[in-house]
């Protein structure tokens, strides 16, 4: 039985809209909860406790300098892509934060990106029954060419939240 908290119960509810739906919801709630990913217009295409799958177009809002998507663009779309599948697990009387993240560019973006974030049967456990930890959540974010632009690494860590908050 799949242990729940407030994100994952929104993210129940929207099972319950036709499947067609379900993407455009799922944005529309995290897009108004967290506004920088709201304002790149961060798609997400897939949410479940297994894993997550975030995609970004390559339109003017989040392009550098030569027409391809901003590095800030695409770390933010692999932190998102890990903290909303870790948010599915953290308990509600615990906070998620991102503690590290280690990027490295190894080449140029072609097109649109698209984030797939996993996580094992035993780093799921591990969230759930450590009271303060951290655990490295693996993505692997793509270009509409097929080609890994980056290689990137998301830890975070969660932690009790404090009495009265």
């Amino acid at each position: 039985m799949k242990a729940e908290n407030k994100l994952s119960k929104i993210v129940k509810k929207v099972t319950l809209l036709p499947k067609g739906w379900h993407a455009s919801a799922l944005s529309l709630v995290f897009g108004n909860v967290i506004k920088f990913a709201g304002t790149s217009k961060i798609r997400v295409e897939k949410l479940d406790f297994a894993g997550s799958k975030l995609s970004l177009k390559n339109h003017k809002r989040v392009q550098n300098h030569i027409g391809g998507i901003h590095a800030a663009a695409m770390a933010l779309l692999g932190e998102s892509a890990t903290g909303f599948l870790i948010g599915m697990h953290v308990p509600d009387n615990r906070i998620p934060l991102l503690k590290n993240m280690n990027i490295d560019y190894v080449r140029r973006a072609a097109g649109d990106l698209t984030a797939v974030a996993t996580l094992s049967d035993e780093q799921i456990k591990h969230i759930r029954d450590t009271e303060k930890g951290d655990i490295s959540v693996p993505v692997v974010i793509t270009d509409s060419e097929g080609n890994e632009p980056i290689n990137a690494e998301f830890i975070w860590a969660w932690v009790p939240k404090k009495r009265g908050s």
